[in-house]
């Protein structure tokens, strides 16, 4: 019975153990997250040191907030997955000692019963002659090796005793740490909620001014989101083209909306392919601002934005690099817009919009991390954006996937 109880307490305790394990992978994966949000508004906090609020337009202030508010309620979310997962791992830890404590008690009893009988039967005459009344060698043999297995079998109930013991107080010392963890969360939390209502009322005052002059608001979404349309458009157009042109110079007669490859750019789409979660960024310092696909606008919700890109915050006239190997295979000029490039890698292609200067031409050759031009800065605003775009063949994908953690 015994027997069985120390199998089922160790099936328990191997169970316990991996249940944490498990915990604890989520709770770095978690953190990570973390982390990654705090660095996101840190950042953005420093693009905009020494920027004069006033400058900017309502919309864009809303814009600003609503990325802060976004980023801030993500923390708070992640933060408190955190502490309810420390909340489980506490408690796991604790029904975990509790049962230490038990078999710790258990042990030490059995210890100290096995010491009494041991100290009554202590003398060597006692085990001389234990041994010389065997009826037999054989006898006097087995009862030699008993003598020897208690005296083992004492000495690995006292190491057990002092490992129980160790875990015990590992076990304790871990528990301290996940409580002091679990305080510090939340009162991270407490603060980021305070900054959260400052934000959200913030913000609410600006919608306030903008529902109030809603036709002059109106104009200007409608302004923004007709610039947007002509330059898909436009890239719509130019990527049919090379699809078309490169398809011909292979061969191929009808365009199927897939790139025909020769063996060299299979190799770069390849790799284009498998460095997916891996690719630099195009600037050295950046966040995105407005995400990928479809939304409504944050000061009319009965417009839908349909954002083919990312666009990403960076600073003051930032030099855009080239995120992967490639050809450059149009420079894009957009009536009263900025300029943007075209670069393929096989049949993948990237696209920087919003530029002010270029620093490559149509057929260059290009290497990763390579400066190809500069980042448009607003001079009224000082707000610097960069469009960011991937297709496959002509299928749009989502840039986040495919950047590296900035």
């Amino acid at each position: 019975m015994k027997t069985f109880i120390c199998f089922a307490f160790v099936l328990v305790m191997l169970f316990s153990s991996s249940i944490l394990i498990a915990q604890s992978d989520k709770q770095q994966k978690l953190e990570a997250q973390r982390q990654q949000i705090l660095k996101e508004i840190k950042q953005f906090k420093a693009f905009y040191a020494g920027k004069k609020k006033e400058e900017k337009s309502e919309i864009s202030l809303i814009e600003d907030l609503n990325y802060k508010v976004q980023r801030r309620q993500n923390l708070i979310r992640i933060t408190n997955e955190q502490a309810n997962l420390l909340t489980r791992e506490i408690n796991t830890n604790q029904q975990e000692i509790t049962s230490l404590r038990a078999q710790l008690q258990e042990l030490k009893d059995d210890y100290a019963a096995m010491i009494v009988k041991s100290y009554k039967s202590k003398s060597e005459q006692s085990k001389v002659m234990f041994l010389l009344s065997s009826n037999n060698f054989k006898q006097a043999y087995k009862r030699l090796q008993y003598i020897r297995q208690y005296a083992n079998y004492q000495k690995e109930q006292g190491e057990l005793i002092k490992k129980k013991t160790k875990e015990l107080q590992d076990l304790n010392l871990e528990l301290s740490k996940q409580k002091a963890d679990k305080d510090k969360l939340i009162q991270e939390n407490r603060i980021a909620k305070r900054e959260l209502e400052k934000e959200l009322e913030e913000r609410e005052k600006l919608m306030a001014i903008i529902k109030a002059d809603m036709t002059k608001f109106a104009s200007q979404i409608k302004q923004k989101q007709q610039e947007a349309d002509r330059l898909d458009k436009e890239i719509n157009r130019l990527i049919r083209e090379a699809i078309a042109a490169s398809n011909k110079k292979a061969g191929k007669k009808t365009s199927t909306g897939k790139f025909i490859l020769t063996p060299a750019d299979k190799i770069v789409g390849e790799s284009f392919e498998a460095n997916k979660g891996r690719l630099g960024w195009p600037v050295e310092r950046g966040v995105i601002k407005a995400k990928y696909g479809k939304g409504r606008s944050l000061t009319d919700s009965s417009v839908e934005v349909n954002n083919p890109g990312i666009k990403i915050e960076t600073t003051t006239n930032a030099t855009v690099k080239a995120v992967f190997n490639g050809e450059v295979s149009e420079i894009l000029v957009i009536k009263r817009g900025n300029p943007a490039i075209m670069i393929r890698h096989g049949n993948y292609l990237t696209i920087y919009t919003n530029l002010s200067k270029i620093y490559v031409k149509k057929g260059d050759k290009i290497k990763t991390g390579q400066a190809i031009g500069e980042a448009f800065t607003n001079k009224t605003s000082g707000e610097t954006l960069l469009g960011f775009r991937i297709y496959k063949n002509n299928q749009k994908l989502n840039p986040e996937y495919w950047l590296a953690k900035n």
